[in-house]
């Protein structure tokens, strides 16, 4: 690992582009202490003493919105416009036609992308300032604008950051601002860990079985992210001219978690918009509907895993095209043994993605609703582990690896994954 890291020293534009991507993340870093104008923050931090949708934000947002920073919304807005936009594509006839373009499609798609995260960045900021106006020093229209215009330009200069690290930094520019925020928080949880001991709240058994349950889920998350099923494809060979082509084998790796970390996120927003939305209003059975959904109770769990399941498969189904997979191989000779081309050929894909899909759910299910069990067992409160974090976290991780890993193969024999 050692000598993997001096490679990466040792090639200019590689330590260039990791250096530029560390200043970015601490101009992100500094952004989320540059204050809102007109709030007042005391009122904000009583939003974050129980598990709403505000406090998943924060967690995206690295404690900007806790301390409704600039960068409160964080790049959650463009998340949305991206998903948006990723599912129109498969409906709108025309954004599928841009799809298919190559580079110039997919800079229409992006454009597009933009508008739509600065669009849904102030309808969000509305509805913040408005829903946050009891800790807004001078109540009235103009600090309401003044405030949701600040927290769409904080976004709008994120996304903009996302792109820089993206083009000149070391890639996943928005991925990795997430991850930047998520693992920002990791120093304040051992902080309370420490603060725990120190108080005789916890003992050391109960740190030691904290640190082997994240462990083994860590593991646990790699082993699945990384899994896949590799379905064996045979190329006819073919004669232009005076050339033959064709006749090598290869495979199609169908992943067990294809949907990635998606369906966590929308069941989460689905699960926990009652709860927030029941904080602003005033009514006896609305506060009875939002301790039914509250986190943690079993009926929000069975539900969080029944939608993660759910969302599992729409998404899947909506981003992978079992049809053109099957006719691409068809146009260019290729078949799976044993099988004929064509709608046999798309029947088949069809079963094992189903099948590799549902242990796929399962598995988030279980990473999703594992963090409520984690507190029970271990007797430490208020340290989140697991989940969207970890799986989001894991994700990036490795996606930035294997980019940084192909880096250095391109000048060297050797990168510094064994």
């Amino acid at each position: 690992m050692l000598s993997g890291l001096s490679n990466i020293l040792k090639i200019t534009e590689l330590r260039q582009k990791i250096v530029f991507t560390l200043a970015m993340f601490l101009v992100f870093r500094a952004g989320t202490h540059i204050p809102v104008p007109g709030v007042n923050p005391a009122v904000i931090e009583q939003l974050f003493t129980s598990g709403n949708l505000f406090g998943l934000l924060d967690m995206f947002s690295g404690g900007a919105l806790s301390k409704f920073s600039v960068f409160a919304m964080s790049i959650t807005p463009y998340i949305n416009a991206s998903i948006i936009m990723q599912l129109l594509t498969v409906v709108v006839p025309k954004f599928e036609q841009w799809a298919k373009e190559g580079e110039e499609g997919r800079k229409k798609i992006t454009q597009i992308t933009r508008y739509g995260t600065v669009l849904l960045g102030f309808i969000q900021a509305i509805g913040m300032a408005f829903g946050l106006k009891a800790a807004i020093v001078s109540p009235g229209i103009g600090p309401i604008l003044l405030i949701a215009i600040t927290l769409t330009a904080g976004t709008t200069f994120l996304m903009w950051v996302g792109e820089q690290i993206t083009e000149k930094g070391i890639g996943n520019g928005i991925s990795l601002i997430i991850f930047a925020g998520i693992v920002s928080q990791l120093p304040s949880s051992l902080v309370t860990i420490y603060k725990y001991l120190q108080a005789g709240t916890i003992n050391y058994f109960n740190v030691l079985l904290y640190v082997i349950i994240a462990l083994a889920m860590m593991v646990f998350v790699i082993s699945i992210q990384q899994g896949q099923r590799r379905i064996p494809v045979q190329y006819a060979k073919r004669v232009v001219g005076r050339k033959m082509y064709g006749g090598q084998s290869t495979h199609i790796p169908l992943k067990v978690n294809q949907a990635g970390v998606i369906p966590v996120i929308f069941a989460s927003s689905v699960l926990m918009f009652p709860v927030t939305i029941a904080q602003f209003i005033n009514v006896s059975w609305v506060k009875t509907l939002a301790e039914w959904f509250a986190w943690g109770t079993p009926l929000q769990t069975a539900l969080y895993a029944i939608l993660i399941i759910f969302f599992t498969y729409f998404y899947t189904a909506v981003t992978m095209n079992i049809s053109d997979m099957a006719e691409n191989m068809k146009k260019y000779g290729g078949f799976i043994p044993g099988l004929r081309p064509g709608k046999p050929t798309a029947d088949y894909l069809d079963r094992v993605m189903t099948r590799i899909t549902l242990a796929g759910a399962i598995f988030l299910a279980l990473i999703a609703i594992l963090p409520n069990f984690v507190g029970a067992v271990t007797n430490i409160p208020g340290v989140y582990f697991g989940g969207t974090a970890l799986l989001i976290v894991v994700g990036v991780a490795l996606d930035t690896m294997k980019q940084i890993e192909a880096m250095v193969l391109m000048r060297h024999y050797q990168g510094f994954m064994k």
